[in-house]
């Protein structure tokens, strides 16, 4: 298993697990509390608590969501999806820069995002299952903050013009 640090973003890593492959399939670790042990800017441990997944067909954008509380710690289980993340934390030096990622169920590519920090993802395969751990207990949207995937102060490079998008995400403002 392999962690690395993203170049754009900080505290966003990338986790690229070891996959086993034989003449039956493959077989890949997701999740390993002895491994997977990651500390936030102030040193403490981010624990997860919560594990969710959503189902999108192609076409389908969700996001861009987070809060100031929570980390995310996304794969994709089956199909193919490009995961934006942009950092959303006014005092961060790498405030609304952003970095996308194709992750899929070849790559098993895994994205930690930092509290503070919006991701949103675009289905690209025909259906793709979407799995996250948390690191806080979902209360609502209430808490979040959603940022309209295509806001110009990003300019984040989605390939698509017209993707199917959620009332909460077609109706979002722009960043002032």
């Amino acid at each position: 298993m392999e962690f690395i640090e993203s170049g754009k973003i900080l505290g966003l890593k990338i986790i690229k697990p070891l996959i086993f492959t034989d003449f039956r399939g493959e077989y890949v670790e997701t999740f390993n509390a002895e491994k997977y042990k990651f500390k936030d800017a102030e040193g403490q441990e981010i624990v997860f608590v919560e594990d969710d997944i959503s189902v999108s067909k192609q076409g389908v954008l969700r996001g861009l969501h987070g809060d100031a509380k929570t980390w995310k710690l996304i794969q994709c289980l089956w199909g193919e999806i490009l995961i934006a993340v942009a950092d959303m934390r006014k005092n961060s030096s790498t405030y609304l820069q952003w970095e996308m990622f194709s992750v899929t169920d070849k790559n098993r590519f895994q994205i930690l995002v930092p509290a503070g920090c919006a991701n949103g993802h675009l289905c690209i395969s025909e259906k793709c299952l979407f799995s996250y751990k948390q690191s806080q207990y979902y209360s609502g949207s209430g808490n979040q903050f959603t940022v309209k995937w295509n806001d110009p102060k990003l300019g984040i490079s989605w390939p698509v013009k017209d993707p199917l998008l959620s009332a909460r995400d077609s109706n979002v403002k722009f960043i002032d």
